[in-house]
């Protein structure tokens, strides 16, 4: 397992002081002890409830008065660092690292480590070296913030989420624990089965175990049904976080108007995730920035891509990144990029990255916490290796840091503008068939032309307007009360008609109008001018 061999590999090199920031404590613990066990080394644990324990936290037999984590660090430096090897394991350390007396002790017992580790690596002759570490503190927490002389003197061990050989055993010996209590029927297709593994990837050991055992245990059957249960949990665990957000998307490009530009360029690149395209000399697409007009569509261009790829998508909002403790906005960053790329393949969506990054293209206001997080981000985006395909999308772009638009960055920066006529027409039909209408009943000539300036999102909203009031003029008629839609008449036979969609859009102006010089400002960026020599720098959608 990757996570032992590694600690293996610390414990080896004889590294006296390691940090682990997870959720997964027991998992992390587990870690430990393996890789300890390896050398023959003891391991002793301590939390503030138990103390010091020889063994583990279901230990009865604790050391006394070694409950407050300096008193347990200073019993470490003075009666075990001194005798027999030992990997000490403290858990949630950094909730006591404000206690500078704890601080001073942690420094001490990781020296004394340092001193033990290296007096063992000299060579004596005539003695026999032990291999591994003669002493190594642990600290496993669920929070990254700790005082800066502990983060530069710690290494920091990450725990990798299980891969998918790791889970397809875990499915094994979970559907034989559950048989072993009583029988399990199994009648899971190959393909089914690879298609739970898949969607099991992303979550802790811990939470992919439960997500097969209920599976299992709600009907003591595991098949093809099982696949949606495994998604609908996931989606729920994932929703806890609130880190990433699983979006609903289209079935396929027939729900999306518009766009062709951006279809084409989306079905050019399809192929080029696969093997061959590899061996052809080709390197697979890494993400796009979508600017655009609010409204006008850069979300569903979000869910458009997932749809022509037939790939899940996930959501991050980066206001959910901050917060209060110092470090934490970073690791959220990290744990989120991490954790897009154990569900690879995947599109990945940041909406309006502006908002992260808002301080990184000017003078920081807040300690340089946007420019670390930009940098961790550009990092991130020139070096995984994981199918992630990015999408940014982005409102305000002077708020966007220059390094972002560089080329290189994204495959292509797209502007995504107000819908013309033919996408216009899309749209209607698109919102009239989604709410049962047939869109040849109704004057499409006149509702584009009613709708000209109109984002994909405005039409939307003003088809949703005018059957409020042909519902409303429906029941009026049938004597259910309420008042006539802006087209006027009633009758218990009275539905949306073309008149009552154009006096919806009449009665609610677009932004185009409302915002018109800094709408025309966007378009001038993105687009270009001819008459005043600017050259285009983003790529039209449509």
């Amino acid at each position: 397992m990757s996570n032992v061999s590694g600690m293996v590999k610390l414990l080896r090199a004889r590294h006296p002081f390691v940090r682990i920031v997870t959720d997964e404590e027991m998992e992390a613990v587990e870690v430990v002890r393996s890789a300890a066990a390896e050398f023959g080394l003891g391991v002793h644990i301590w939390s503030a409830v138990n103390g010091v324990t020889a063994t583990d936290l279901a230990n009865e037999s604790a050391i006394a008065e070694t409950n407050n984590a300096g008193a347990a660090l200073v019993y470490w430096r003075r009666q075990i660092a001194s005798g027999n090897p030992t990997v000490c394991v403290m858990l949630d350390l950094a909730d006591h690292l404000h206690d500078p007396l704890v601080v001073r002790a942690l420094r001490e017992l990781a020296q004394h480590f340092t001193r033990l580790n290296a007096y063992f690596e000299r060579a004596v002759p005539g003695q026999e070296m032990r291999e591994g570490s003669r002493g190594t503190l642990v600290m496993i927490d669920h929070r990254s913030s700790v005082p800066p002389i502990v983060e530069t003197k710690a290494t920091l061990f990450e725990i990798a989420p299980p891969d998918e050989d790791e889970l397809r055993e875990m499915l094994r010996r979970t559907v034989s624990g559950f048989h072993r209590e009583k029988a399990v029927e199994v009648a899971l297709s190959k393909s089914a089965g690879e298609l739970i593994i898949k969607n099991l990837r992303g979550l802790s050991r811990r939470q992919a175990r439960l997500l097969i055992a209920e599976s299992i245990a709600h009907d003591r059957k595991l098949d093809a049904s099982d696949v949606h249960d495994v998604i609908a949990g996931k989606r729920m665990l994932m929703g806890r976080g609130g880190l990433l957000e699983f979006v609903q998307t289209p079935a396929d490009l027939s729900g999306v108007g518009g766009l062709d530009k951006l279809k084409a360029w989306l079905s050019k690149r399809e192929g080029a995730f696969r093997p061959e395209a590899a061996a052809f000399g080709l390197t697979p697409p890494r993400g796009l920035l979508l600017l655009g007009v609010q409204g006008a569509g850069k979300s569903l261009s979000a869910k458009a891509i997932a749809a022509a790829w037939k790939r899940p998508l996930y959501r991050l909002d980066p206001g959910v990144l901050y917060d209060r403790y110092v470090g934490e906005t970073e690791k959220r960053l990290r744990d989120c990029l991490r954790q897009a790329e154990t569900m690879a393949p995947i599109v990945l969506w940041i909406d309006e990255i502006e908002k992260a990054f808002a301080s990184a293209a000017a003078q920081s206001t807040d300690g340089g916490l946007s420019k670390r997080m930009f940098g961790t981000l550009l990092t991130w985006m020139q070096e995984h290796a994981a199918p992630v395909f990015l999408v940014a999308t982005a409102n305000d772009i002077e708020a966007l840091p220059p390094e972002l638009l560089r080329k290189g960055r994204f495959d292509e920066i797209f502007f995504v503008d107000l819908p013309g006529p033919v996408a216009r027409r899309q749209i209607l039909q698109i919102h009239l068939r989604k709410r049962g209408r047939d869109p040849e009943r109704f004057n499409l000539d006149v509702l584009v032309a009613a709708t000209e300036g109109y984002s994909g999102a405005e039409i939307e909203q003003g088809v949703i307007s005018a059957l409020m009031h042909a519902f409303a003029a429906s029941q009026a008629g049938s004597g259910g009360g309420g008042a006539t839609g802006p087209a006027g008449g009633g009758g218990a036979s009275a539905d949306l008609s073309t008149q009552m969609l154009v006096d919806a859009f009449a009665a609610s102006p677009p932004l185009s109008r409302t915002a018109r010089e800094k709408i025309a400002a966007l378009r001038q960026w993105a687009l270009g001018d001819e008459s005043l020599g600017l050259a285009a720098r983003c790529v039209p959608a449509e």
